[in-house]
């Protein structure tokens, strides 16, 4: 009867009670805080070290093949692919009012730029929420948006980053254990961010559950809670990340080899992802596990997700400044810079005195770094200063330049507004931030970037190009007589001049509208509407008959039919509008079935030695009564993991591998392959394996043809015999992976059939009861509008549902 007493329960937690925001129980879910056992948090990265004694430096292992060919495999995408992800809003129909959470890892100057949009945002309908670290609280409610802390120390991460400026620690940093506090905060910070989605505010105690994610790459969370929800995700972010030749990603800092100078621009990108995801795939995979209740991401999807995915990307700079590269497909926009309004702001008489006192000075400020010898970096920008002969203003920032020094040409700062301060200097001096440089251009200030890390060098490069400031000075080779010339050559008429031609341009552009415009466009809108009331987001799904459509409810529109029952809440189901599958990507049919039996020899092997180690573990307990029966658990547990891997392996794992790798190997050169859906279930896998079979061959035997002729046309014979080869190898792998198709895909579909699907896991429990006490809250809020009113509660709206809903009926039959 345990079955019947779970039907029961999730029948009951279908429905719509009247749950209060007091429900959740805050002192349970704190728990979930608790860092899990199973993650190694003193796990070494897979770095090799380099040199001996107090010469010893990291580095990566076999970085060299990586960067010599192309082995490594990032998906290109095209102007014209097929979105995988994003279904864009083609009809323009107007968003409905949702719930938009934005996570921003990182210092102040990330979160600025997307208060803009959040405000933007807000003004439009909609609630957001700003998720980040606590110390930006106050940043962001004056701004008038929601906030919610994820935990995480920026500046403590600054200056991890200042010590570590790439992808690779150094071996101090290891040797000093600072890699294991890292990964416990990103842990957190992942929590942190899911928290983020579906938990009440944490001072008004308002429920709030996501509907829309907005964030960062940095966050990492991001498109793990949009599976969990099955919400919509766009990324943002202000410097590059997605895969191009027209430039490295700033991360990689990777020197020039005798390979193609864009093919290894390309290649960085996915070094910096493998290697990112080495570093966090155990603490991102345990998270999912413990907290979302999601299977661990495949080693082939997990550098490559948002790119495999086609993630809708908006990168916050003016595409006058950087244009948007070729090779970025149409779900990447490059919108402008986002600035905020221009605060009110009234300088003191110190600064206003100063100001007046002279010739504008020139701004020396490096924002949230902190350094190790915040001393040594005052003395090089005062001796810079003075050997120029001009006034200058230095901003303290989190190292606190300056202490005790005084000087009559110079004033050392503490907060003040660059909108403002920008319009009052001659020329600019920073770290390259990138809120920073835009705020410098903007006000068309010549530039001198003094990179420590990130994207820093990338903007010094991009003003260098554009010859409004010199090229950039990296932090360590900064010294008195490099800094003097940067200044003075900010001061030529050359800078002034292509620093105010960046200005007139940037001016003309509205980066907030813009990203706004791409958010929008990027929306599966007409799947995220209400079927009753379009103004409204879809959240519930009444499934009362399997013969009918379902229909897309949203809290009001199901409040109001079950308040007048013509509808049973316990038909109701979580509406996802924006479901994400997470599947292992397969490249070639060698590669794809040796990871499936390196995968199968590892569990087994796990389980082999569970069989021994557990029952003697559990025999040499102390703390466990009853050592007997816990050890035949265990040994049980450990025999059923070892022979259980066979028959998945034998009968799905293997023969779809083969198929899949098949399929997917023309992609290795550059070709593109048919989409031919998911397999849900018995009924999907015979139509999917129908597909891979039928195109398979007609694809294989029609390539012979085509891709000969398509190759001739366009680069004669040496095009004809690329288009032979290609299409020579389109007839062994089209037909191959139809052949194996028809065995794999149905056994895939029968074994999905059978897995069991009818009980709510944790997570989806969590998010069932953080639904309920959102459309609770939300009646009673409409029930005391009305009554403050003396009118009867949205009697209107009431009318408009039951109408719609009566006619839905009717359409149906």
């Amino acid at each position: 009867m345990a079955g019947d007493k779970a039907g029961e329960d999730n029948d009951r937690h279908a429905g719509l009670e009247p749950f209060h925001s007091d429900s959740y129980d805050h002192g349970t879910w704190d728990n979930d805080l608790d860092l899990s056992p199973e993650i190694d948090w003193e796990k070494p990265p897979v770095y090799e070290l380099v040199g001996s004694g107090n010469k010893m430096s990291t580095t990566v292992v076999a970085q060299g093949d990586l960067l010599t060919s192309e082995k490594l495999p990032t998906p290109i995408p095209s102007q014209l692919q097929q979105k995988p992800y994003t279904i864009p809003n083609i009809s323009n129909s107007k968003s409905p009012c949702l719930n938009i959470v934005i996570q921003i890892v990182g210092s102040r100057g990330d979160v600025q730029p997307f208060l803009a949009l959040g405000c933007e945002l807000q003004v439009a309908g909609h609630r957001v929420r700003v998720a980040t670290h606590d110390i930006f609280r106050e940043f962001v409610t004056e701004s008038g948006l929601e906030f919610f802390p994820i935990g995480g120390d920026p500046s403590s991460l600054m200056a991890y980053m200042v010590k570590n400026p790439g992808i690779i620690p150094k071996f101090e940093t290891i040797m000093s254990g600072e890699i294991s506090q890292k990964r416990k905060m990103v842990y957190r910070m992942l929590e942190g961010c899911w928290r983020s989605c579906i938990e009440p505010d944490s001072e008004t105690n308002v429920p709030f559950v996501a509907e829309v994610i907005i964030a960062n790459p940095p966050s990492f969370a991001h498109v793990h809670c949009a599976q969990a929800l099955g919400i919509p995700l766009h990324l943002m972010f202000t410097m590059p990340w997605s895969p191009t030749r027209a430039f490295p990603h700033p991360l990689a800092n990777i020197e020039r080899t005798d390979a193609d100078l864009r093919t290894t621009n390309y290649l960085s990108y996915g070094l910096v992802e493998m290697m990112t995801w080495q570093g966090l795939s155990d603490i991102i995979n345990g998270w999912r596990r413990k907290s979302l209740s999601l299977d661990p991401v495949p080693m082939t999807m997990g550098p490559l997700i948002a790119e495999t995915l086609q993630i809708p990307f908006t990168y916050c700079w003016s595409p006058a400044f950087v244009a948007k590269p070729q090779d970025w497909g149409n779900y990447i926009d490059v919108c402008g810079f986002f600035f905020r309004g221009e605060p009110t702001y009234t300088p003191d008489d110190e600064l206003d005195n100063f100001l007046r006192s002279g010739p504008p000075p020139v701004y020396i400020g490096f924002g949230s770094i902190v350094m190790d010898d915040a001393e040594n970096m005052t003395a090089i920008l005062l001796g810079a200063v003075r050997a120029c002969g001009v006034r200058a203003i230095i901003s303290r920032g989190w190292s606190k330049l300056g202490t005790g020094q005084q000087d009559p040409n110079i004033l050392f700062l503490g907060d003040c507004p660059h909108e403002w301060l920008f319009k009052h200097v001659s020329c600019v001096v920073h770290h390259g931030g990138a809120g920073t440089t835009a705020c410098g251009l903007l006000n068309g200030r010549p530039t001198t970037i003094v990179p420590f890390f990130g994207d820093q060098a990338f903007w010094g490069q991009m003003i260098a190009a554009a010859r409004a400031g010199p090229h950039p000075i990296h932090h360590r080779s900064l010294n008195k007589k490099n800094l003097a010339e940067a200044i003075q050559y900010c001061l030529t008429p050359e800078a002034v001049n292509a620093a105010a031609d960046i200005s007139r341009k940037m001016k003309a552009e509205n980066g907030v509208r813009a990203a706004a415009h791409s958010f929008y466009s990027n929306l599966p809108v007409d799947a995220m509407q209400c079927d009753l009331l379009p103004d409204e987001p879809a959240v519930w799904l009444y499934t009362k008959s399997k013969s009918k459509k379902p229909l897309k409810l949203s809290d009001k529109a199901a409040f109001i039919l079950a308040e007048h029952k013509k509808i049973d809440p316990k038909h109701f189901k979580l509406y996802q509008p924006k479901p994400i599958t997470i599947e292992n990507l397969r490249w070639d049919p060698v590669s794809a079935s040796t990871s499936v039996l390196l995968g199968v020899m590892f569990n087994f092997t796990v389980g082999f030695s569970e069989v021994f180690t557990s029952p003697a573990k559990a025999f040499q307990s102390k703390e466990r009564g009853g050592g007997g029966k816990e050890a035949a658990i265990t040994f049980g547990k450990g025999f059923a993991k070892m022979v259980g891997v066979l028959p998945k392996a034998t009968l799905v794992d293997f023969p779809l591998a083969l198929t899949e790798g098949l399929h997917h190997m023309p992609r290795l050169y550059g070709e593109e392959v048919r989409n031919h859906g998911q397999v849900k279930d018995w009924k999907s896998g015979g139509v999917v394996a129908g597909k891979t079979f039928g195109y398979g061959f007609v694809d294989g035997i029609s390539g012979t043809i085509i891709k000969p002729y398509k190759g001739a046309k366009e680069g004669g014979w040496a095009g004809f015999g690329k288009g032979l080869g290609k299409g020579v190898m389109g007839l062994v792998t089209g037909p191959g992976a139809g052949m194996f198709g028809l065995f794999a895909y149905p056994f895939l579909g029968m074994y999905k059939s059978m897995a069991p699907s009818a009980s709510l896991s944790p997570t989806q429990r969590k998010i069932l009861l953080a639904r309920q006490v959102y459309g609770s809250y939300m009646a009673r809020q409409r029930e005391y509008s009305a009554q403050e009113e003396g009118e009867r509660w949205d009697e209107g709206t009431s009318t408009l549902v039951l109408e719609a809903f009566e006619r839905k009926k009717a359409n149906q039959g």
